[in-house]
């Protein structure tokens, strides 16, 4: 089957059908597109390839369960949708990095304090590769992107309760391992 010929609707059948020859054809023919968009939003090439990754990614994961009348439109949508959560990840983790690091330039008037904000995210880092990898994806996703349970037990592909309780087990071990700090 010679499907550079075939409309974007018989690309879509096919690869509802693990069709990889139609999902490379997709791919080849509106990456470029989805490429350029994403630039116009975000002045960040590395930023922009990961979006467009992503969205290919999650077509061909999804590949079994849609319904799409336009390629291109969903593609379209869907990297705008990706660039809107990319600036809001971006502006959780800036206010994180605000809040824990220059809200504490008031109260960090001497070396001495300094020296144990930075000794006490440092505990936190060391604290956290002790624990799964799966662990503290989830507990980075939630306390600095500021997702929700459901949104990361979706994208890793994870029961929501079981994301709860990884990331309970992570904040109760964190609790215990800084009650000097606390």
């Amino acid at each position: 089957m010679n499907v550079k010929s075939l409309p974007d609707q018989h690309l879509v059948e096919a690869l509802r059908d693990d069709d990889s020859l139609a999902f490379r054809e997709i791919y080849q023919r509106y990456w470029k597109k989805m490429y350029l968009l994403a630039l116009r939003k975000i002045d960040d090439r590395e930023a922009v390839e990961s979006i467009v990754q992503d969205v290919f990614l999650r077509l061909w994961e999804r590949r079994s369960l849609l319904q799409i009348d336009n390629l291109e439109a969903y593609l379209v949508t869907s990297v705008k949708y990706t660039c809107i959560n990319h600036f809001k990840s971006a502006m959780v983790h800036e206010k994180y990095l605000a809040h824990a690091f220059v809200g504490y330039s008031d109260s960090i008037s001497t070396t001495e304090d300094q020296l144990n904000v930075s000794e006490l995210m440092s505990s936190i880092e060391a604290r956290l590769s002790h624990f799964p990898e799966k662990a503290q994806t989830i507990f980075r996703l939630h306390r600095l992107e500021n997702r929700s349970t459901k949104e990361i037990a979706t994208e890793i592909q994870m029961p929501q309760r079981t994301v709860e309780h990884h990331l309970s087990l992570v904040v109760k071990a964190l609790r215990s391992y800084l009650k000097d700090y606390l």
